[in-house]
C-alpha cells in the first residue's frame, strides 16, 4: 500500500543485473545510455567509463543490429580491461533476433513491446476479433518465451520498456493512447515471463508527457498488485530536453514517483552528454528519499477523500478569489486564482485575504471562517522537511470538510546552486500539481546566489512540466543514441533560438523513428532524423516532408511553421 503522507518504499523483488542488484533491500541505482556508435568500440569504451566516473551503476547501448549486438562483446572487453565491470545493456528494437544474440553477450537486454513482435507503429486503426487477438499474443510467445530460454542459461536479465511514443497499432487499436494500453502493453510479456517462471525482469514505462507517466506507473503498480507481481521499477521521462527544461521535467516526473516509494533504478534523460545525467539523477534519488526521512514528526494516516483518484486525479474544486494588486513573478496582476483559472506564480506570500496553514494547524474554528470567508486565499506553509506529505495532509483535510478556498503551495529553500533549487522544488512540488490539489505556487529561496528571475523561471517551469499552465514553447528532445545520426545538441539550440518566442508551441527533436512519431503525437511540429545525413519534417503525426538534407532541415522547419501559424 502506497503511503501518500510518508516516505515508504514500495517493495519489489531482487534482479541480478551482472552483480548489480536492485530493487528489494538494495539502493535505488542510476543509469545512463551511450550515445556513441556501437560499432565504434573506443568511442564507446570511453563514454561508459565516463559515465561509470561519474557514478552511473549501469551503461546500456543500442543494438540495431547483429553487428552491433555482436560488437558489445568487443566494448565488454575493453572496459574489462581497464578494470571496470560495469554491467552492459543492449537497447533492442524491431528485431527480436537481435536480442537473442545480445542475450548471449550483454548483463541485461531491453526490448520493446511495441515492436518486438508487432510491426513498427503507423497509425492505422485495425480491427481484431477476440480469437485473432489472442493470435497475435501468441505470436509474441512463440518468440518471446526462447528468448527467455537464452537468458536463463546465460544469466541475463531482461527490461521490459514501454514507451508511449511507440504502442503497436493492434494496442492503439484496441486500448487507445491511454495508460490502460501501456500498462496492458507490458502485462502482456510480464504474464508470460511468471509462467515462464522467469524473475530476472525490470519494467519501464514512460512518456515525455510527465502526467501520463506518473498515471501509467501508478496504474501498472496496482495491475501487478493485482496479480500477485512485484517487479522493480526503472524510471524516466522520454525527451525530457536539455538544461533547466530537462532538469525540472525529470524532476516533476521521476519525483512524483521517487516521492511515494516508486522506483528501483532512475535514468535522467537529458539531450547533454550521458555523463551529464548521472548527477542529476543522483540528486533525485538522495532528495527524495532523505528529505521526508528527515522530517523531525511522521504525518498520521489522513482519510483520502472520496474526490481523489490517485489512479485518475482531477483537479480539487475551488472558487476563484481576487486579491487586489497582488502580481506574478513575473510583474503581471493576478486576476483570479482558483476555480477553472490556471495556477498562478507569486513571488511573495500575500497579506491581505490570505491565511496560512498546516495540516496540523487546521481547526474547527478556521474551517467556519473558510467557510464563511470563499475570498480568503489559503496558503500552505509546512513546518517539517515533508513538504509534499503536509501538502496532501492539508489538501485532503479541506476536501473532506468541503472546504472550497483555493490553496497556494509555499515552497522555501535556502539553496546556493540552481540546479538544486531547480531539482528539489521541482520533486516537491509538481506531483500537487499532478493531483491536482493547488491553485498556484510561491517559490522562494534565501541565497544571493540566485536571482529573483531564476527562481520565478523556475516557478514556471514546475507548472509547464505538470501540464499545468504553458508560458512557453516547450521542446520535447531525446537525449540522443548512437541510433542518432545528426548532431543533436547543435541542433536543439538553433530551433531554440529561432521558435523560444512562441508561447505554447511543443516541438518535438527526435534522434531516430524508434519513438519520434508517436512520442511526437503531443507535439505540434516534429523534427525526426531519418538516416545518414537526412530529416524529416511532421505536422503532428504527418510527414510533411521526408529525407531533407540535414543542412537545410532546420531552416525548413522554422519556415513551415512561420507559414503555418499564418493560416
Amino acid at each position: 500500500m502506497i503511503d501518500l503522507f510518508n516516505y515508504s518504499r514500495r517493495w519489489s523483488s531482487e534482479v541480478n543485473v551482472g552483480g548489480v542488484l536492485m530493487g528489494s533491500v538494495w539502493p535505488i541505482r542510476v543509469q545512463s545510455m551511450a550515445n556513441t556508435s556501437t560499432m565504434d568500440t573506443e568511442g564507446s569504451v570511453a563514454q561508459a567509463k565516463r559515465i561509470v566516473d561519474a557514478g552511473g551503476e549501469i551503461v546500456r547501448f543500442t543494438t540495431q543490429g547483429q553487428r552491433e549486438a555482436l560488437n558489445m562483446k568487443n566494448i565488454n572487453i575493453g572496459l574489462r580491461e581497464q578494470g571496470c565491470n560495469v554491467p552492459l545493456v543492449a537497447d533492442v528494437h524491431f528485431n527480436a533476433n537481435v536480442a537473442d544474440t545480445a542475450a548471449t553477450i550483454c548483463e541485461k537486454v531491453r526490448i520493446n513491446p511495441g515492436n518486438y513482435v508487432d510491426p513498427a507503429r503507423t497509425f492505422k486503426s485495425l480491427e481484431y476479433t477476440d480469437e485473432e487477438y489472442a493470435n497475435e499474443i501468441k505470436k509474441i510467445e512463440d518468440k518471446f518465451v526462447p528468448f527467455l530460454n537464452i537468458c536463463k542459461e546465460h544469466h541475463t536479465a531482461i527490461r521490459i520498456g514501454v514507451n508511449h511514443g511507440s504502442l503497436s497499432d493492434r494496442i492503439m487499436s484496441r486500448y487507445g493512447d491511454t495508460p490502460e494500453g501501456m500498462v496492458e502493453s507490458c502485462m502482456e510479456f510480464l504474464r508470460i515471463c511468471v509462467r515462464e517462471q522467469f524473475k530476472d525482469v525490470v519494467i519501464s514505462i514512460k512518456a515525455s508527457n510527465t502526467v501520463v507517466m506518473v498515471r501509467t506507473v501508478r496504474l501498472l503498480v496496482t495491475t501487478m498488485e493485482k496479480e500477485g507481481m512485484a517487479f522493480p521499477l526503472h524510471l524516466g521521462v522520454t525527451e525530457a530536453g536539455d538544461g533547466e527544461d530537462g532538469r525540472i521535467k525529470s524532476a516533476v516526473g521521476i519525483g512524483a514517483l521517487l516521492s511515494d516509494g516508486i522506483g528501483d533504478t532512475v535514468r535522467v534523460s537529458l539531450s547533454e552528454a550521458p555523463e551529464n545525467e548521472i548527477p542529476v539523477a543522483r540528486k533525485l534519488v538522495d532528495y527524495a528519499i532523505n528529505s521526508r526521512k528527515d522530517a523531525e514528526l511522521p504525518i498520521e494516516e489522513f482519510i483520502l477523500p472520496d474526490e481523489y483518484k490517485w489512479l485518475r486525479p482531477e483537479k480539487r474544486k475551488t472558487v476563484p478569489v481576487t486579491i487586489p494588486g497582488l502580481k506574478e513573478a513575473n510583474g503581471e496582476e493576478v486576476k483570479a486564482i482558483g476555480g477553472d483559472n490556471v495556477a498562478v506564480v507569486l513571488n511573495e506570500v500575500p497579506i491581505l485575504n490570505t491565511v496560512v496553514l498546516n495540516p496540523y494547524r487546521l481547526n474547527a474554528d478556521n474551517v467556519k471562517f473558510l467557510k464563511a470567508h470563499p475570498e480568503v486565499l489559503i496558503v500552505s506553509l509546512p513546518q517539517t522537511a515533508n513538504k509534499l506529505g503536509e501538502h496532501r495532509a492539508l489538501a485532503f483535510q479541506l476536501m473532506n470538510l468541503g472546504v472550497k478556498n483555493p490553496m497556494v503551495i509555499c515552497q522555501t529553500y535556502m539553496e546556493d546552486n540552481i540546479e538544486d533549487l531547480q531539482l528539489k522544488s521541482a520533486l516537491d512540488s509538481g506531483v500537487i500539481f499532478i493531483d491536482g490539489l493547488a491553485d498556484g505556487i510561491i517559490l522562494l529561496n534565501d541565497s544571493a546566489n540566485i536571482t529573483q528571475k531564476q527562481i520565478a523561471d523556475t516557478a514556471y517551469g514546475i507548472l509547464q512540466a505538470s501540464r499545468t499552465r504553458f508560458t512557453k514553447t516547450e521542446y520535447i528532445s531525446c537525449p540522443g543514441c548512437g541510433r542518432t545520426l545528426y548532431n543533436l545538441e547543435e541542433t536543439i539550440k538553433k530551433i531554440k533560438a529561432a521558435t523560444s518566442h512562441l508561447t505554447g508551441l511543443k516541438i518535438g527533436i527526435m534522434g531516430c523513428i524508434v519513438n519520434g512519431p508517436g512520442e511526437m503525437a503531443d507535439a505540434d511540429y516534429g523534427y525526426v532524423g531519418a538516416g545518414v545525413g537526412k530529416v524529416s519534417l511532421y505536422k503532428k503525426k504527418e510527414c510533411i516532408e521526408k529525407n531533407i538534407p540535414e543542412a537545410e532541415a532546420v531552416e525548413r522547419l522554422i519556415k513551415f511553421i512561420e507559414e503555418d501559424m499564418k493560416k
